[in-house]
């Protein structure tokens, strides 16, 4: 997630400003040295990367593994200043694991972008520490809004924010990838296949975006009484996709305070 943020904020000219990020292996910082404004360090090679890079930031973006983050936070905590700003792009962890390792003198914030971050087309949760004033929170919530949209909410709903955009990237993925097998089936080519299923996502969500209507009135417009798309959606409806959706992101929601448990 770390990475797809940044090629955004590199996208969006915010990098400009310089933006060092660290990552474990050459290989993995190659892939980011050539972003504008990005420098971006190998720890294999620089081991104080990572306190060196937090010594010198104002905003510190952290966005490890989970199970990680509380060494992470021991390493660079006592480089950071006082008044810095340190937010949280890992799933799961929560607020107090990382004010109660950095303490009182670092300002935390919890948030939740999803991949579209690359395109500047994310959704990002944010949820204020118990040190960010509003100063710090709309300086946090300017950065995202350089990638995508913003949504303030308690950290009591940021793990259930993941489940609908965080991971919601890859539930639209997976349709088009069983839209594209329907279109195969059918004895279209799967360069076409991948065409039709592509593009008539795209161009929907487009549609949607530029329409400003509700989704179930897009819907219905499609569908016309006794037509070959009212017959579709009957036959989608005896799946229950309320409850299927339910089942899966509630499957997603217990994973990520699994997740919280493990990090603490």
């Amino acid at each position: 997630m770390g990475g797809a943020i940044l090629q955004g904020l590199a996208a969006s000219g915010l990098a400009a400003g310089g933006v060092t990020a660290t990552n474990r292996t050459a290989a993995k910082a190659a892939e980011l040295a050539a972003l504008p404004g990005v420098t971006s360090i190998a720890l294999e090679s620089a081991p104080n990367g990572n306190v060196d890079a937090a010594a010198a930031a104002n905003i510190v973006l952290v966005g490890v593994k989970p199970v990680m983050v509380p060494d992470l936070l021991r390493e660079i905590g006592p480089s950071l200043r006082p008044g810095t700003l340190v937010v949280s792009l890992a799933a799961g962890v929560t607020i107090a694991t990382f004010e109660s390792i950095l303490g009182d003198d670092i300002v935390v914030l919890r948030s939740m972008p999803n991949t579209p971050a690359v395109v500047g087309k994310a959704v990002t949760g944010l949820a204020a520490g118990t040190h960010a004033t509003p100063a710090d929170i709309a300086v946090v919530r300017g950065l995202f809004e350089t990638v995508g949209s913003v949504i303030e909410v308690d950290e009591s709903q940021i793990d259930a924010l993941s489940t609908i955009s965080g991971s919601g990237p890859a539930y639209v993925f997976l349709l088009i990838e069983q839209f594209t097998e329907a279109a195969v089936n059918k004895g279209f080519t799967r360069e076409q296949s991948r065409l039709m299923a592509e593009q008539t996502f795209i161009g929907a969500a487009a549609l949607l975006d530029a329409s400003g209507e509700d989704p179930a009135e897009l819907r219905r417009r499609v569908t016309s009484p006794k037509g070959t798309t009212e017959r579709a959606i009957a036959v989608l409806e005896t799946a229950n996709l309320a409850e299927l959706f339910d089942e899966a992101t509630d499957a997603a929601l217990a994973r990520a305070r699994e997740l919280a448990a493990g990090a603490s």
